[in-house]
């Protein structure tokens, strides 16, 4: 089954990842949510890592301020994981950013643009093209629809 676990340090993330949510689910990616904290729930979420262990294909893991989330998944797992820094309301995401992509060696997390959940959906999405080429063909046709709509835009502009 094509899964993806979308983690986030609390439910006031759900925002940035909503619209990349509706993109896996539109790509026909089961997605399961859920706002699990490293820090205030670390025995729930050990033990939701283990749930999804065989039967997952790809983690987002979305956090702001100490953003240690991303890290600590990927310390209890094999499962590829997507670390989507939050902007908090100091620093604009840079320290969500900077904790997430400066993992020690042999922990990564893949990091992308800070409130990005399109990004972080499509870097899932481009993972599991690897295994599942359905994905692989509705990421080619969804790049484009986007080259086709800048066409559009640029010949609206030039009138």
């Amino acid at each position: 089954m094509m899964k993806v676990a979308v983690v986030m340090g609390s439910k006031s993330d759900y925002p940035k990842l909503e619209k990349g949510i509706e993109l896996l689910e539109m790509f026909g990616i089961k997605v399961v949510a859920r706002a699990l904290s490293a820090h205030r729930t670390p025995k729930q979420l050990t033990t939701f890592l283990n749930e999804i262990e065989n039967d997952t294909d790809v983690i987002i893991a979305a956090a702001g301020k100490a953003a240690h989330l991303p890290g600590v998944i990927a310390s209890h797992t094999l499962i590829p994981v997507v670390g989507l820094p939050i902007k908090s309301s100091t620093m604009d995401g840079l320290d969500s950013l900077l904790s997430i992509v400066q993992m020690p060696q042999g922990i990564p997390v893949a990091t992308v643009t800070i409130d990005s959940g399109i990004n972080a959906a499509l870097m899932a999405a481009q993972i599991m093209s690897i295994k599942y080429p359905n994905i692989k063909e509705q990421l080619k046709t969804y790049r484009e629809q986007m080259e086709q709509k800048v066409l559009d835009d640029d010949k609206n502009l030039r009138g």
